[in-house]
């Protein structure tokens, strides 16, 4: 499965358009929101394009394809005008990845059709503001933590101090991107997870099977 994970488009319909041509030139077959949908925050300035009710219009066409997460700014009020689901705290996905290194083969997992080795990657995608790397989600050693919230793109390591290793992971922010980078998201597919500005460019890329 191609999957687009994209997060804080905090009401600008600008870069709400942006996004749904992006993951329409991917192809991608779901598109996964971490959050702050339609409010800009009372931190943030207004994004540029601040059009809520335009992001709405735009959105809802699309539920059928949208996973979401709850973000610190999305409420009831909101989840009364979009069509699918925001008010998750968190979701849970699995996802698989052809595995060259026989881990799939040890964990018992084959294709059925091709006889491939298959890794299952466990993801635990979140906004951020409750779960984050200084606040970890009950995880098993070598999931992957998903989160939104910093505006801040991210591809980490984290080790507890059970000798645990997990991954942190954040696409960025759609329309108020801080720090210096990009107006972005990312892209999974078949273990490789690509971070991607609004054009479409590739400037960072983390491969499931340096996990192991």
């Amino acid at each position: 499965m191609k999957l687009m994970i994209a997060s804080d488009i905090h009401g600008s319909a600008l870069y709400c358009e942006k996004m749904l041509n992006a993951c329409d030139r991917e192809g991608a077959e779901r598109l996964l929101l971490l959050g702050d949908i339609l409010y800009h925050g009372p931190r943030n300035d207004l994004p540029e394009g601040y059009a809520p009710k335009q992001v709405i219009s735009m959105l809802n066409p699309r539920k059928g394809e949208i996973l979401c997460v709850r973000g610190n700014c999305d409420t009831e009020v909101d989840q009364m005008v979009l069509e699918f689901p925001i008010m998750a705290d968190y979701c849970f996905l699995e996802l698989m990845a052809e595995s060259t290194t026989g881990q799939g083969r040890a964990a018992g997992v084959e294709d059925a059709q091709t006889g491939q080795c298959m890794q299952m990657l466990h993801v635990f995608a979140t906004h951020g503001h409750i779960y984050h790397p200084h606040h970890m989600p009950p995880m098993k050693n070598g999931d992957i933590l998903l989160n939104g919230h910093t505006h801040i793109p991210a591809c980490e390591e984290i080790l507890d101090m059970d000798g645990n290793r997990y991954w942190y992971l954040n696409p960025g922010s759609v329309s108020i991107p801080k720090e210096g980078s990009a107006h972005s998201y990312m892209i999974y597919e078949n273990g490789e997870f690509i971070w991607k500005n609004l054009e479409g460019e590739e400037y960072m890329t983390w491969k499931t099977e340096s996990r192991f």
